[in-house]
């Protein structure tokens, strides 16, 4: 039998989207609480000798997302733009700001990578933005035999959900830890969560499954 080879995907654990810090895009429930639960348990994923890469917002200030960049747009509102739906955000993850820093401790992370660069597109998703361009991810995973993904962080109905899909259509397992994601709102959240599972995914509500069955 072909060992199943596990790497962990954290997504977006960066100041703009935290409670804790006051974030432009905080996502609720995301105070220091949850922010050391995802830190403490990334740890213990590490040291069970799993790779840990985390995904990081990096967008430039006049990215299509920004409600800013709309004249007479306000924050959530929704527009077309070229056939696309999206989703006006507050300005967030700007490349080289406080708001973009990453809260994971570098000594834990094997890999960052950096999504949402480009200025006209859409990134959710750690593997290529709604333009088709690619992250480094996908080839990072296939350089450690990856087979399973274990994903976790924000926000459960925007980038995890994106992660999650795309990692299913690339041929990975995907797993899910909710007590260590966070959504936007309920209602979304739990159609992500549909979404995620009506297509394979497998939901863990902890790190102990993950744990007890890694080699």
């Amino acid at each position: 039998m072909k060992k199943v080879k596990t790497a962990v995907i954290v997504a977006d654990i960066q100041k703009d989207f935290m409670e804790m810090a006051d974030g432009s895009l905080a996502i609720p429930e995301t105070g220091s609480d949850y922010v050391n639960l995802v830190i403490a348990e990334t740890g213990r994923l590490r040291d069970a000798g799993l790779p840990i890469l985390a995904t990081q917002d990096w967008h430039p200030p006049g990215h299509i997302s920004f409600f800013t960049n709309h004249p007479g747009k306000k924050v959530f509102d929704l527009v077309t733009i070229e056939g696309r739906q999206q989703v006006l955000w507050p300005p967030h993850c700007v490349r080289g700001t406080e708001g973009a820093e990453l809260l994971l401790p570098i000594e834990i992370v094997d890999e960052v990578v950096r999504k949402g660069t480009e200025k006209h597109y859409e990134s959710y998703s750690a593997f290529q933005d709604e333009g088709g361009h690619r992250t480094p991810l996908h080839s990072l995973l296939q350089k450690r035999g990856t087979s399973r993904t274990v994903v976790y962080g924000v926000a459960t109905d925007y980038c995890v959900k994106a992660t999650v899909l795309d990692a299913l259509d690339l041929g990975y397992e995907a797993v899910v830890i909710t007590d260590l994601t966070r959504g936007v709102s309920s209602e979304t959240t739990e159609q992500a969560i549909n979404a995620m599972t009506r297509r394979g995914a497998v939901l863990v509500h902890s790190i102990e499954d993950i744990v007890r069955n890694t080699p």
